[in-house]
């Protein structure tokens, strides 16, 4: 029993110091991300217009996206899309600078609340509730929104064009096949009613056949009159169906034009296509 005992301690010593490295290296990693956001301005102007300055690895990226457009922005893994994204919607800190959107100031508005001025987000990794049903996740889509009857025709809406959610709308969502899970985000998208959403990685851990379907989508909810600010690793779909596009690396955007210029740029080309 006394070796027992030793052994017990020992081994409740070890992890206690394996806890503290790990939360040391989270709060490093944490106090490396406000740094490099201590830096620069961020700014967002317009009616649905987005234009913005993000201090990224202490580069700033200036990007535009007016009423009606999708405007997509590539890279590699790790360039800073994501990080530019959280920027957008609020949920990494800006030391200064303003976040103007549709006349206010996302600065000053908690993150919670930018949904409900028609800004949505449609995360990495779809972000779905696995334990709740697809009803329950489409119903959190439209927790702000106070207009039964136009919550219910959107629903509607969403399950006629995603046949499958409404087939499984009982089921609970982590059951769910990765693709069906990202529908979900998406129609999730769609029921806070949004005027803009903003989409990081859609395409993420799909299936060709489900990526093409997942773009044909995205192409359906912009003739609904959505503007789509598409973040994108596959550079080739994400430019075939944009207006206007940006390429950003290590943290800063080296090229912008017009989505098809882009997408026969032989430096895109060569970079991206693999051509």
């Amino acid at each position: 029993m006394t070796d027992f005992l030793q052994q017990l301690i020992i081994g409740l010593r070890l992890g206690s110091v394996y806890a503290l490295v790990a939360l040391g290296y989270t709060m490093v990693y944490g106090i490396i991300r406000l740094i490099n956001f201590a830096h620069g301005d961020f700014i967002m102007v317009g009616g649905y217009t987005l234009y913005f300055t993000v201090p990224i690895l202490l580069h700033s990226i200036s990007m535009e996206v007016n009423d009606g457009e999708i405007v997509s922005l590539i890279g590699a893994n790790g360039a800073g899309k994501t990080t530019t994204l959280h920027a957008v919607t609020g949920l990494v800190p800006i030391k200064s600078g303003s976040v103007i959107y549709d006349g206010h100031d996302l600065r000053k508005t908690d993150s919670s609340r930018i949904v409900t001025m028609g800004l949505a987000h449609v995360p990495e990794g779809r972000q779905v509730f696995t334990r709740m049903t697809v009803a329950e996740n489409l119903a959190m889509g439209a927790y702000f929104r106070k207009d039964k009857k136009a919550i219910a025709e959107d629903l509607e809406r969403v399950y006629a064009r995603f046949p499958r959610l409404k087939e499984r709308a009982k089921q609970l969502t982590g059951t769910l096949s990765g693709g069906e899970q990202q529908m979900l985000a998406m129609g999730r998208a769609i029921m806070s009613a949004p005027k803009l959403i903003v989409m990081d990685e859609p395409s993420m851990g799909l299936s060709p056949v489900l990526v093409q379907e997942v773009f044909s989508i995205i192409q359906t909810m912009h003739e609904l009159g959505i503007t789509i600010m598409l973040l994108e690793q596959n550079a080739k779909m994400a430019l075939a169906i944009a207006d206007r596009a940006y390429v950003l690396e290590n943290g800063r955007i080296t090229m912008s034009g017009g989505a098809h210029d882009l997408l026969h740029d032989d430096k895109v080309r060569k970079a991206y296509l693999g051509a």
